[in-house]
């Protein structure tokens, strides 16, 4: 039997995810709390024992998306290219299983472009910093010859835009299958 904080505590991430559907639909400024009390299958008010705003609820997904922007930067492999394709396996693998991280992609990329963000959430949203934490990877595959030569920062940014793209069609449209992680890392892998 569960128990009440156990009720509370998926009620509340019930509450989360169905505003995250939400805003990825909608974008955060045509979501209304309203919309999020009904899509939840609750009131307005019971919404408000468990976020305080509709600013204080996004704030929290964008603060979920950042923290799951955290790779495991301890991976052990022979080789720089090796880290990418099994980062991309273990990326393709955890949308398949949990499609709710596509959304995250969705989410994050508005939450920094998006004039309707508030300032302070924006901030929080441009902590997403990908790009540059693999810059270390890819000069190391460029050090011992398995990644393309050129400028690591645009190499990893061709990496994550192609990911960022891949994650975003994937989050709308489950009916096309994730790709091959290494069709995706081929676009850094050096010939």
């Amino acid at each position: 039997m569960e128990t009440r904080k156990e009720q509370k505590e998926r009620r509340r991430q019930e509450i989360l995810y169905t505003a995250l559907e939400l805003f990825v639909s909608k974008g955060y400024a045509a979501t209304k709390i309203t919309d999020i009390a009904k899509q939840a299958d609750m009131s307005r008010g019971l919404m408000f024992h468990y976020f305080e705003s509709k600013e204080k609820l996004y704030e929290e997904l964008i603060r979920m998306g950042l923290e799951g922007t955290m790779y495991p930067g301890e991976q052990k492999c022979e080789h720089a290219i090796d880290f990418f394709t099994n980062f991309t396996k273990e990326l393709f693998a955890y949308m398949i299983e949990q499609p709710m991280v596509a959304k995250f992609f969705v989410l994050m990329a508005e939450a920094q472009r998006s004039e309707a963000t508030p300032e302070h959430i924006r901030e929080i949203a441009m902590r997403v910093n990908v790009i540059e934490q693999f810059v270390s990877i890819v000069e190391w595959g460029q050090q011992e010859g398995t990644i393309k030569d050129g400028e690591p920062l645009v190499i990893s940014n061709a990496f994550w835009c192609s990911i960022q793209g891949i994650a975003e069609r994937y989050a709308t449209n489950q009916d096309i299958p994730l790709p091959e992680a290494d069709w995706v890392v081929d676009i850094i892998r050096k010939r």
